[in-house]
């Protein structure tokens, strides 16, 4: 059965230097506030692994707590470029930076490959593609019944899966409702998983026969975080921020400007500024 525990208190359990940690979340749901507790606690040396790292990754990257990055499209949606990521990968600023990058289909088969405790993914991709010419953790292997060649990539397995979600129950049981990315197969791909969830309830009422549920065996730990994915949305609770996203770009766009906000809005914040901030938005938390 999963831990229920303060957010400090569950990242200071299970994250720690040099781990392999994915922060997942597509578009929505993204586990901002469990990110920024861990800037806080000092966890450094991290490989980190995400489909589309976006703004939490940025600012990993512009504290120097990120040695290695594994991913597949990085930027700050809808608006351009990260440029702390940038700035790591092409001057080494504020330390260099490792990449491998991959392209959705092969970090979503990477992924359903470490939770069926595969060795790697097999599927078909990168064909025209030249990522192989700079990642040699792409190959190809040959189907032994058909002759085809088949594109092969090591399977994701983290140490430590973050994600947020909805809703979770009494028992530890995760409710993930809207657009779903890879967060289900990166939990169960991980040794440790921590879901930062809008609000815990007796059950689940009227929950959809496709609705994602992860089962409270599979997590580690459950948070409750009101508001602990802003500036991205949560479904049926609140808009994604869009004038945060927008701000980003001017924010990070040297070290300076981007150590002040992070002093300001992460190393002197916590937890329970998430929900003040979406409630900010006009509406808040539905």
């Amino acid at each position: 059965m999963a831990d229920f525990l303060p957010l400090e208190a569950a990242i200071e359990a299970h994250l720690y230097d040099g781990a392999t940690v994915a922060f997942e979340g597509f578009t929505h749901l993204i586990p901002h506030a469990a990110a920024h507790e861990t800037i806080r606690q000092g966890v450094t040396d991290l490989t980190l692994m995400r489909m589309t790292p976006d703004l939490i990754y940025d600012q990993f990257i512009g504290m120097g707590r990120v040695k290695k990055l594994i991913f597949s499209y990085a930027g700050n949606p809808g608006v351009g470029l990260l440029r702390r990521l940038r700035d790591a990968v092409e001057n080494g600023r504020p330390r260099p930076i490792e990449i491998e990058e991959h392209s959705h289909a092969a970090m979503a088969n990477a992924y359903e490959a470490g939770a069926s405790g595969l060795p790697c993914a097999v599927f078909r991709g990168y064909r025209g593609a030249e990522l192989a010419q700079v990642n040699p953790n792409i190959r190809s292997v040959v189907c032994p019944f058909s002759g085809e060649e088949l594109a092969a990539v090591p399977a994701l397995r983290p140490d430590v899966t973050v994600i947020h979600a909805q809703k979770a129950n009494r028992r530890g049981d995760v409710l993930i409702e809207g657009i779903v990315g890879v967060q289900k197969e990166a939990v169960l791909a991980a040794k440790t998983a921590i879901v930062t969830v809008e609000e815990i309830v007796e059950d689940f009422a009227e929950v959809h026969p496709n609705a994602c549920v992860l089962p409270h065996w599979t997590v580690t730990s459950v948070v409750q975080v009101p508001g602990g994915a802003h500036p991205s949305y949560s479904h049926g609770y609140y808009a994604r921020d869009n004038a945060a996203y927008l701000a980003w770009d001017r924010i990070a766009a040297d070290q300076d400007s981007f150590d002040a906000w992070m002093a300001e809005n992460v190393l002197k914040a916590k937890p329970d500024d998430f929900a003040v901030r979406v409630h900010s938005l006009g509406g808040g938390l539905q």
